[in-house]
């Protein structure tokens, strides 16, 4: 009771000698257009508020004090409440009863701002006094723009360092706690501290991502210390492209956002490991961390991050030449019975990585592996032979020379319960340790290849005569890939398959495709893209033999194709169509457009760019009363004109999206008009 009276009283005396200093002023008018500063004319000096700002200012009640204070018939010089030492601001600050009174005072100038986000949260007394205050919004947003000189004049800040638009804040209530997002010339610490003291009384700020630019220094050391001290809530921090923070502002995050879940650094040069050894030891909540081209970070962080952090449970690791193996074994060893997603790229690590994450990955279900040079066939192996992947069901591989067929088939041995794999740009990955692979994977469910250009025809049928529960298979850029005249041996079909893409391989032809049309009848999506060996010979078998209808087909780029497969596809697989492709297909005319139009009840987007498409085509289209369609693409169809896109209106009920550009035969104003008309939905012209 005692310190309560006391605590009242300062608040009093301090109260009352403001009012009195105020007074001294002259003409100063307690509204919420009043004059705080010796010189009102100064009007730069003045905060004018806009909606939707962090910090909030109510409006005020007039005073009755509203006559300047006069002595022996002269006015006394002006003096102004700055003169205020920050000791006894700082007093008048904690004491402060609510959120909305702390971000008007913050509103004041970039001193009491900069004072008040320098507040911790239990140095606040607001607890001392009762106060009623408005529930606050959670959608307040925020807009910097580059302040000039004169605004900063004399240590005070615009408005518009503070100013809100919704569309841009990026504040959310995910998961229950505010979100913000700053980018480039928004990121400046007298945001943050705006941040850290508006959204205090909200709950705290939970998420924070900054990403600056090498060419403007904005975030410092000073507003990360703004926001550790304002919001010990903070679990989720982002720092990207940042060479202005050290370790200094690391270690108040440390020390004062205790429930920290997830830390990402991207090119922060100037953060050493001492930060994350000190963010290791105070956050045991830590589950998920990304540190990628910070060239200071090396083994010590992650053999802290292991022995410090029990709920950890995701790590990458990208272009940070310090880390080697020491880190990788130090982690594993500590936190191999916890990690579950583990990313490791451009790292100078060798075989004695992958044999510690092979036998310590006890828990590991998403393995990721790109660009490491040192890294060799012994290792794959050892990985694979540690019986440590059991429960490992996703693994990728880009760029690692070590992956030979000896390697892969021991991984597809040690990891029984693999379903998802890709290898992009093993150059020693061959046809044998690609079906031995298979084989040993029993549960493999995708199965992604590209730029392995030792993978050819018989290592493709392989696969889908080899796998059991297969259903996705992607091949990309393997120019190894030839149609060859062989006598095809008889095997199971590949009945699991529901999903086939073949991009950018020239080798890929219609005997290719033939054999795709035996294996494969139960497929659902079809991706042919950039085949152009392929023609309406060697699609349609592909087509008739299929079982189930098509969902998606898309057949980019294959420019030998004919009005005829299309009407094949359109006859068999129209009432369950959604996509139907055929950028780039130059046979295509009206014809296929009838027959869409007759056949297809469910497409919803059709892309018919650089075909033969004319004016009786879009009218035969507008003319379908069951088509429903939601993005039209006819980019490059050289021959229509106005009077084409005059039946696009009829299409505009359901459009959603629209691309007309490159269409020349068109004019401006026929766009103009449908733009008008077509008022919902986006048009490219």
């Amino acid at each position: 009771m005692v310190g309560s009276w006391i605590n009242y009283t300062m608040i009093l005396i301090v109260s009352v000698l403001t009012i009195y200093m105020l007074a001294l002023e002259g003409a100063v008018d307690f509204t919420t257009g009043g004059f705080l500063f010796p010189y009102p004319k100064d009007s730069s000096l003045i905060l004018p508020l806009a909606h939707h700002v962090d910090v909030y200012f109510p409006p005020r009640k007039r005073s009755r004090v509203c006559a300047p204070f006069v002595v022996s018939g002269e006015q006394t010089q002006k003096s102004s409440i700055e003169v205020l030492p920050d000791e006894c601001l700082f007093e008048v600050f904690r004491r402060l009863p609510g959120g909305q009174e702390r971000s008007a005072c913050a509103s004041v100038s970039k001193r009491w701002l900069m004072l008040l986000s320098s507040i911790r949260r239990d140095e606040l007394c607001t607890n001392k006094i009762t106060h009623s205050v408005e529930p606050e919004k959670s959608s307040s947003t925020m807009k910097e723009e580059k302040p000039t000189e004169s605004e900063r004049k004399g240590g005070y800040i615009d408005s518009n360092e503070i100013k809100a638009e919704a569309e841009e804040d990026q504040e959310t209530e995910a998961n229950g706690y505010l979100s913000r997002y700053l980018e480039g010339k928004k990121a400046t610490d007298v945001r943050l501290a705006a941040i850290s003291v508006g959204t205090g009384s909200r709950g705290g700020l939970g998420k924070l991502s900054v990403r600056g630019t090498t060419s403007i220094q904005g975030v410092t050391n000073l507003g990360l210390m703004a926001i550790a001290r304002g919001c010990p809530s903070l679990r989720a921090l982002s720092l990207w492209n940042i060479s202005s923070i050290d370790d200094g502002g690391l270690f108040e995050i440390a020390n004062e956002c205790r429930l920290l879940e997830k830390l990402d650094l991207c090119q922060c040069s100037t953060i050493t490991d001492k930060s994350l050894l000190a963010i290791a030891r105070n956050c045991p909540n830590l589950t998920s961390v990304t540190v990628e081209s910070c060239l200071n970070i090396g083994n010590e962080s992650l053999q802290a991050l292991g022995r410090f952090c029990p709920n950890l449970k995701s790590i990458t690791v990208k272009n940070c030449p310090r880390v080697g193996d020491l880190g990788i074994a130090n982690m594993f060893s500590s936190a191999g019975r916890v990690l579950t997603k583990v990313k490791l790229q451009a790292l100078n690590i060798t075989d004695v990585s992958l044999a510690v994450i092979g036998y310590y990955g006890h828990e590991v279900t998403d393995l990721a592996l790109t660009g490491l040079q040192n890294v060799n066939e012994r290792g794959f192996w050892a990985m694979g032979s540690g019986q440590g992947l059991q429960k490992l069901k996703s693994f990728a591989v880009t760029a690692c020379r070590g992956v030979t067929d000896v390697g892969l088939e021991s991984m597809g041995k040690g990891c029984p319960n693999l379903k998802q794999t890709c290898f992009r740009k093993c150059p020693l990955l061959s046809d044998k340790g690609l079906a031995s692979f298979v084989k040993t994977a029993g549960l493999l469910e995708s199965l992604q290849l590209e730029e392995c250009h030792r993978i050819t025809q018989f290592g493709v049928f392989g696969v889908l005569g080899n796998s059991r529960k297969l259903k996705a298979l992607v091949i990309a850029n393997c120019l190894g890939i030839r149609d060859t005249e062989f006598e095809f041996p008889s095997m199971s079909l590949c009945n699991s398959l529901r999903y086939l893409t073949i991009r950018n391989c020239p080798g890929f032809g219609n005997a290719s495709l033939a054999i795709l049309g035996r294996l494969c009848t139960r497929l659902l999506h079809l991706n042919l893209l950039g085949l152009h060996g392929i023609t309406d010979e060697g699609l349609r078998p592909l087509v008739q033999n299929s079982e189930d209808c098509f969902t998606k087909v898309n057949l980019s780029g294959c420019v030998n194709l004919t009005d005829n497969v299309v009407l094949d596809i359109v006859k068999m697989h129209g009432s369950t169509l959604e996509l139907l492709n055929l950028d780039g297909c130059r046979h295509i005319t009206d014809a296929s457009l009838v027959e869409i139009a007759d056949d297809c009840l469910l497409l919803s987007e059709l892309d018919v760019s650089e075909c033969g498409i004319t004016d009786s085509g879009i009218a035969a289209l507008a003319g379908a009363v069951h088509l429903s369609l939601q993005i039209l693409s006819l980019s490059g169809c050289s021959s229509l004109t106005d009077k084409g896109l005059a039946s696009l209106g009829i299409l505009g009920q359901t459009l959603v999206g629209l691309n007309i550009q490159n269409c020349h035969g068109i004019s401006r104003g026929a766009v103009d008009l449908l733009v008008e008309q077509l008022w919902s939905c986006d048009i490219l012209a």
